[in-house]
Order: C-alpha cells, then structure tokens, then sequence
C-alpha cells in the first residue's frame, strides 16, 4: 500500500518552481514538467519500436518513476550543479535517496524498492530505456526554455543555456523519435499540445494552493494507478494501460477545458453531447498529429476512460472484473481504477488546501462528496478507504 509520506512527497512536485531564477509568463512546476516527459518519452518509445528496436515498458514507466522520486529528493539543487554532483558523486547520491525512501517504497508490493536500486546502481540496467527518458527530458526542457527565452533574452548567461540545451538534444540524434519530433512539425505538435496542459488550472473556479495543473494531474492519476496496479497483481500489459490510460484520460481538456462536474449533470442527457463533442474533437484535431497505426489505441486510452475494458478478436470489449481476464493477450485496462486514482488525486488537492487555511465552501462540499463516493471503493483485495482516510 501506498504510505502518506510517500504520497505528499509525489504531491510536493507541484509546489517545486522549474526556471525561478528566470523570468517567466506563468510559473513552471516540476509536476507538470515529470508529465510532459512522460509523453515525450511515450512517443519516442513508439518510433523506437518502429525502428526495430525492443522497449521494455515496465522498465520505462517504472525508470520515468524512479527518476521523478530522485528529482524529488534533491530538488533544490540547480540543474547545472545537479549534474555536476551527479558527475563526481552518482553513487552515494544515488544511495542517499535510496536510504530516504526506503521505508515508503518497500510498502509497495511489485519489488519496487530493488528495481529502484538496481535502476540506478547498476549502470547496464534498462540502458534504452534510460536513453530515451533522458532525451525526453532534455525536449521537455527545451520547450518550456523557448518560452521563457523571449522574456529574458537580455540576461547574462541565456544564450550560453539556449546552446547547453540543443546540443544535448543533438547527443540523441541517433533516436528516430527525437528525429520524428523535431523534424515533423505535426508530431510536434501533438507533443506542444499536450505541454498546453500545464496552463489549465484544476478547480478553476476556487481558490487553492499550490494551483494544481491538467497536465501535472494526469501524471500524478498515472503513478498511483501504476504503483497500485501491483496490488491487483496485473499484468505486464494491463500495468501498461493502467498508466497510459491515466496520462492522457483529461488530453481532451486541450480541447475543450475542464467543464465542472456540477454543469455536466445538471441537464438530463448533457454529459452524453459533451462525450460526443469531445470525441469528435479528439477525432478531427488530436488523432491526426500521431501516426495512424497509434491511433486505435489513444482511443482505447481516452475513450470510456473509466470503464474496465478488454480487446479480445480485436473488438474493444466492457468487463466487470479485469482480473478475470489477466493476460496481455485481452489488454485490460482498470478504468475504475483509473476513476478513483482521478478521484483520489482531487481529494488530495483539496485536503493540502485546507492545510494551507484555504477551506471555501465548495471545496469543502467537494472533499465530503468525494469521499462520500469513492472512499469504500475496493477492487478484489485492492482497498481505497486507508488512502482517503490519510486525508479525511
């Protein structure tokens, strides 16, 4: 089981300032910033697989994990001295993270506290998946550099930065995806449209801090369904889609933003037209930015996105139960689990809040209904109640 500690340092992420010693348009967080490498990452793995090359997903997902919680741990270095250390010290800066998290990550089933240690003590460990990870976040990192650059073109030092940034990119060309993403501009910019993310606030409408993003919410849904995945005892392509089908079930909010639930059910047959308008849109303006054979499954990923389906014979399928059909071959993806880690997240958020002294009316009446819905939610052995009780 997931422990608080562990959960407050993953939520910490969206109090984490990216470019604070930089002029910005709008705040950058380190929440959104692990999301968007995510995708990045996501994308290239694809052209990589196109390219003949074998990716192992778990070691992709859970390396993007391990890396997140290690930013997390030694964020108040600055990057150039960040890599410095890493340089002179990997080891025992390495072992002093994982001195630290210890005790929260062998609370989670799935051996996740030794494939942690072996992710980064073991240099030949997922070397693919490493590479690709770090190309992802080098592009993440360019892209919201070339926002900020037009603001602080005058200060000493940017052009210097500008060069450090492009010239690492250059070290993966050797990657077809890096090669994809920054020579086709349509590729490009399913990826720029998914950074868009981070400048939707969650809970628009009420007051709160830290001001939670989109794009960083779906990243934070993807780890506790990937992590909780091991207590359903999933399988490897079900762990799969558990995380994917949470890091994009809110890409139609490029689109359409965050409609309030309260506006979705307060007309009899509303919900229904704007699941169709966001079909339609995703279908019309989304899908086309990405090749068509990836196409079918970003629909499974995003479509009935809270729904426990399979594909069996190629037919997307609705289920009761996944675990009755545990096996890669039917790719089961735990929408209801994707739900309460959705719901999960936004209690969370709210509860943080409240500890901030920030207790509005309708922040309150939400905690209550979530809690209210989803705290006795259980899936087979898998029990949500402790989760939400951390909070209550």
């Amino acid at each position: 089981m997931i422990t608080k500690n562990l959960i407050l340092k993953i939520f910490s992420a969206a109090n984490i300032l990216r470019w604070n010693d930089h002029i910005r348009p709008s705040d950058f967080f380190e929440i959104d910033k692990q999301s968007h490498k995510m995708i990045i990452a996501f994308i290239v793995a694809k052209f990589e697989e196109e390219d003949s090359k074998t990716i192992d997903w778990m070691k992709l997902i859970e390396g993007g994990i391990f890396e997140f919680f290690q930013r997390i741990m030694l964020t108040d270095l600055k990057p150039e001295i960040f890599h410095e250390l890493m340089l002179r010290k990997e080891k025992e800066l390495n072992s002093w993270v994982l001195d630290n998290l210890k005790e929260d990550l062998t609370s989670l089933k799935g051996d996740f506290y030794a494939k942690y240690n072996e992710y980064f003590l073991n240099p030949e460990y997922a070397k693919l998946e490493k590479r690709i990870l770090n190309a992802a976040h080098c592009l993440s990192t360019k892209w919201e550099f070339e926002i900020i650059y037009a603001w602080n073109s005058m200060l000493y030092g940017i052009e210097k930065t500008r060069t450090e940034i492009d010239e690492t990119i250059a070290k993966f060309d050797d990657l077809l995806g890096i090669q994809k993403l920054i020579i086709n501009k349509k590729y490009y910019g399913f990826l720029d449209l998914c950074g868009q993310l981070r400048f939707q606030q969650r809970w628009a409408q009420s007051f709160r801090i830290p001001k939670t993003t989109v794009l960083g919410h779906m990243f934070m849904v993807a780890v506790f369904a990937y992590l909780l995945s091991d207590d359903l005892n999933a399988c490897s392509k079900r762990k799969y889609n558990n995380f994917y089908c949470s890091l994009f079930h809110d890409m139609p909010e490029i689109l359409t933003k965050d409609i309030i639930k309260p506006v979705k059910s307060s007309i009899a047959g509303l919900e229904k037209i704007i699941k169709q308008y966001e079909k339609k849109q995703v279908d019309e303006k989304i899908l086309p930015l990405i090749p068509q054979n990836w196409q079918k499954e970003m629909q499974y990923f995003i479509e009935d996105e809270f729904l426990d389906k399979i594909i069996e014979k190629g037919v997307v399928k609705k289920v009761k139960n996944c675990s009755d059909f545990n096996d890669d071959k039917y790719s089961p993806v735990d929408g209801t689990l994707v739900e309460v880690c959705d719901k999960l997240c936004a209690y969370i958020e709210v509860s943080v809040a409240a500890e901030y002294g920030i207790k509005s009316a309708t922040l309150i009446e939400s905690k209550s209904k979530v809690y209210d819905t989803f705290s006795s939610f259980q899936k087979n052995e898998l029990n949500f109640k402790p989760l939400f009780d951390y909070f209550k």
